[in-house]
């Protein structure tokens, strides 16, 4: 039986019930009763009751008022209240308590005694129990408590994850136990403050994912950070008194949320006001060599290999059956152990997320040379890098024992590893390099690579035939004729899906299931620019790996056979849907928009974040393709270009791009940059909006020469209907007009109309207007950005009009090579 006290405290509280007016300030004299809410000043939050799947189960929680089915915050999520007699009020000691009917403590705030204190659900989503200062001042208050240093699953703007070093108070997310359930589920995501530290996300104390070491600019494994600075603001805190992380919202910038799902997923989301919907920016694990030591300890992951597991350099598997077997999990062991008294060495693994740091040590007050020399003395050290990559790398992190959770990714770090000093002298096998070299071995490298190019360079295609001349990167795995043919049908006619100016595409699927794309250069194509297409195409797309890109798992070359093998689209390609009267039905608006975003973040990638920047040349429906949840994949680069240190534009002799498509600064005078792929990207987000086709022939290796001798016009390749089109209804204020008839359900105005000025603005004559793609996202993705007013494209006039096949006023001697350059179709 419950005191007297105890009675008087419930019916007083039952008095002093406030009205379901909303309020956004709590004091002594109300409560929050099941079916009232507090609601913050501008209408973001809203505080109040609400039951899980089970009906019979309350929650108290915090939401977003435009959506107030995502919680981001429960208070008693690991003691549900049974009925809605639940109420939460200010006790007369000053501390914040949630009573169930029999007036039982289910949630406390634990403060000390306060003057007149005040509960506030503040705009950031943070609840705060406020006292007022004794200078009477009320906007002078002082946080007892507040909600974000006691996380859900939810990550907000302005919270912090990470340790009180002093305290030793540790702020961490917890999943919920499923999507309509808010008990604690499995799996957490906490700072680990031992070594360099990172963020660990954990299935019941099991290792998952980490993000890697804090490297003074971003996590260590998602290099990716650096480019959402338009966006986000990255805090990271290492002092004597704690060690957190958190992050903030550019001003302008729209709504946004990290959640740790019940499946184990992080997933950053942004809200899009116009669809009034949650849209996923970022999400971890991205792939399988995110999952944590996936190739055990001494090994390293490359999601773009068939075999994505290899041990690292001086290094063998443990259990060579297994790893045959692709059961990495007990990782390589040294092929010679180390000899610290006879001196070892060292090798530098690049562009790497560093291992696991947990029993690593770092130090901020050496350099990366005196880091080395440490860990050359240190006969228990096994690996060295620096700690902080500005300024060129300083301080120091080195590790002692296992190499743990190693794999590649773009934009990683140098990583110097240790062995012993015979390793050295071993061939490279292992995408690392020897940290020095004799002087003499480097020139001589150079001359011969230098010999070796110029003869090359000699060589025609024809000659080739026959041999087993190929440049092997070893980055990509060589699959095995017998192994294609088999998985082909020996390229059966059943199987055959494409057919283009490079050869054939074949489906085929490998005797593990998995179905792959197999591009066959035809024995007629090899000429020099058909074998130079496929070599490009092997030595670029190698190094690249993006969601919105084609993966290359590997090649092929024995004798005259040359292919190229990728990964299967189920859905073909886009302009399979958005050209055909039927199928472009199946393609609404939000279909379209994810599909012109995922186009933009798949060309910033190429054009910013990969480790090499490269631009496409041959943007297109045709070489979009889609897979089967129609997210859409970039592929076809035969023709790209690599941009070299920081030269912003390449000037070429020679056009290569299909009609219409094509920039004026390089159909007519050969200029390629970044901008060029932006003109095509801006051509191909109104073909997407509209539905109608940019009628265009493939205009292949046409030499710069040729058009200037004979006085060619090429702004007719530059150009199309559509953008006249646009732009005149731009003028009018009709863009609307644009719009696909063939779209069902909701199209918002506003969203299509930024669509429609966005593709204006891409498509400008002059380079330096034309956006770059990095904004081009931000503005397709965001509406808080304020757009500026496009300029009119240039004028085409039909000046040598394709005739039969041949530009007029040429000689046919110099006929358009009419090459439909790596068209994946069906795959």
């Amino acid at each position: 039986m419950k005191s007297a006290s105890h009675q008087l405290f419930f019916i007083l509280f039952t008095l002093f019930t406030i009205s379901a007016a909303a309020i956004d300030i709590l004091d002594r004299t109300q409560n929050i009763t099941d079916g009232q809410t507090l609601v913050s000043p501008s209408g973001i939050f809203e505080l109040g009751f609400f039951g899980s799947g089970l009906p019979t189960k309350r929650f108290l929680g915090i939401w977003y008022k435009v959506t107030p089915n995502v919680i981001v915050w429960v208070a008693n999520r690991d003691r549900p209240l049974n009925d809605s007699s639940g109420v939460l009020a200010i006790n007369d000691k000053g501390v914040l308590v949630l009573l169930d009917r029999s007036t039982n403590v289910i949630f406390s705030s634990n403060s000390s005694n306060a003057i007149n204190p005040t509960v506030q659900l503040l705009d950031s989503g943070n609840l705060v129990l406020k006292a007022q200062s004794t200078t009477n001042d009320p906007s002078n208050n002082t946080f007892i408590w507040q909600s974000f240093d006691y996380p859900s699953n939810t990550m907000l703007p302005g919270m912090k994850v990470g340790k009180n070093l002093k305290t030793g108070f540790e702020r961490s997310l917890s999943s919920w136990k499923s999507s309509d359930d808010p008990t604690r589920g499995d799996y957490t995501y906490s700072m680990d403050t031992q070594g360099s530290p990172e963020l660990y996300m954990r299935n019941l104390g099991r290792p998952v994912y980490r993000t890697g070491p804090w490297n003074g600019l971003r996590f260590s494994g998602i290099p990716e950070m650096t480019t959402y600075e338009n966006m986000f603001d990255f805090n990271f805190t290492a002092s004597s008194e704690e060690i957190t992380y958190g992050y903030g919202d550019k001003q302008g910038s729209s709504m946004s949320r990290v959640v740790l799902n019940e499946t184990g997923d992080m997933q950053r989301l942004v809200w899009d006001q116009s669809t009034q919907s949650w849209n996923q920016f970022w999400s971890a694990p991205k792939d399988q060599c995110d999952f944590y030591a996936k190739c055990g300890p001494f090994a390293a992951c490359n999601a773009n290999d068939a075999m994505v597991c290899s041990c690292l350099k001086g290094f063998n598997p443990k259990s060579q059956a297994e790893w045959n077997m692709r059961l990495t999990a007990e990782g390589c062991q040294r092929r010679t152990q180390l000899n610290c008294s006879n001196g070892d060495g060292f090798y530098v693994l690049k562009g790497v997320k560093l291992p696991d740091t947990h029993n690593a040590t770092a130090d901020q007050s050496i350099n990366l040379d005196r880091c080395g020399n440490k860990c050359a003395g240190d006969c228990s050290c096994t690996a060295y890098a620096s700690a902080d990559i500005r300024e060129g790398g300083t301080g120091c992190v080195t590790w002692s024992g296992e190499l743990t959770d190693l794999r590649y990714t773009d934009g990683g770090q140098d990583l110097y590893i240790k062995v012993a000093k015979s390793e050295l002298d071993t061939s490279n096998t292992h995408k690392t390099h020897v940290v020095v070299i004799a002087a003499v071995t480097t020139i001589s490298i150079l001359l011969l690579l230098s010999v070796g190019f110029l003869f090359w360079r000699k060589r025609r295609a024809m000659r080739l035939v026959g041999r087993t001349f190929f440049l092997r990167d070893p980055e990509l795995p060589a699959f095995d004729l017998e192994t294609v043919m088999l998985a082909t049908g020996n390229f059966s006619k059943a199987n055959k899906i494409g057919e283009g100016g490079f050869g054939d595409v074949y489906k085929g699927k490998l005797q593990d299931g998995h179905e792959i794309a197999v591009k066959r250069l035809s024995e007629n194509k090899y000429s020099s620019q058909g074998l130079k297409q496929f070599m490009n195409e092997v030595i670029l797309i190698a190094k690249l790996q993006h969601r919105n890109l084609i993966r290359l798992l590997g090649y092929c070359s024995r004798g005259k056979e040359r292919m190229l093998i990728y990964e299967y689209m189920s859905n073909k390609s886009l302009d399979f849907f958005i050209f055909d009267e039927r199928r472009r039905t199946f393609l609404n608006w939000k279909m379209r928009l994810d599909i012109i975003l995922g186009i933009a973040r798949g060309v910033l990638y190429l054009h910013q974040e990969s480790r090499v920047n490269i631009i496409h040349r041959d943007l297109k429906a045709a070489n979009i393709l889609l897979d089967g949840e129609m997210v859409p994949k970039i592929s076809d680069f035969g023709t790209a270009r690599l941009l070299r240190g920081d030269e912003p534009e390449i000037n070429t002799q020679t056009v290569v791009g299909t009609r219409g498509y094509m920039s004026p600064e390089y159909a007519m005078d050969g200029k390629v940059s970044v901008k060029s792929d932006v003109y095509s990207f801006g051509v191909l987000l109104l073909e997407i909006i509209s539905g109608e086709r940019n009628e265009g022939h493939l205009l292949a290796y046409v030499s710069i020469r040729i058009i200037k001798q004979n006085a060619i016009n090429l702004s007719n390749y530059t150009n199309s209907d559509i953008i006249f089109q646009a732009w005149n209804l731009w003028l009018e204020g009709n863009s609307h007009k644009l719009l696909d008839g063939a779209i069902g359900g909701p199209c918002p105005a506003s969203e299509i109309l930024r669509c429609i000025q966005v593709g204006l603005l891409c498509v400008q004559e002059c380079p330096d207007d034309r956006p770059e793609m990095d904004s081009i996202v931000l503005m397709l993705a965001s509406e808080n950005i304020i757009l500026s007013e496009p300029k009119k494209p240039v004028v085409c006039t039909s000046v040598g009009p394709l005739r039969n096949g041949v530009l007029n006023g040429m000689n046919e001697s110099h006929s358009v090579n009419h090459l439909t350059i790596t068209s994946l179709e069906g795959r």
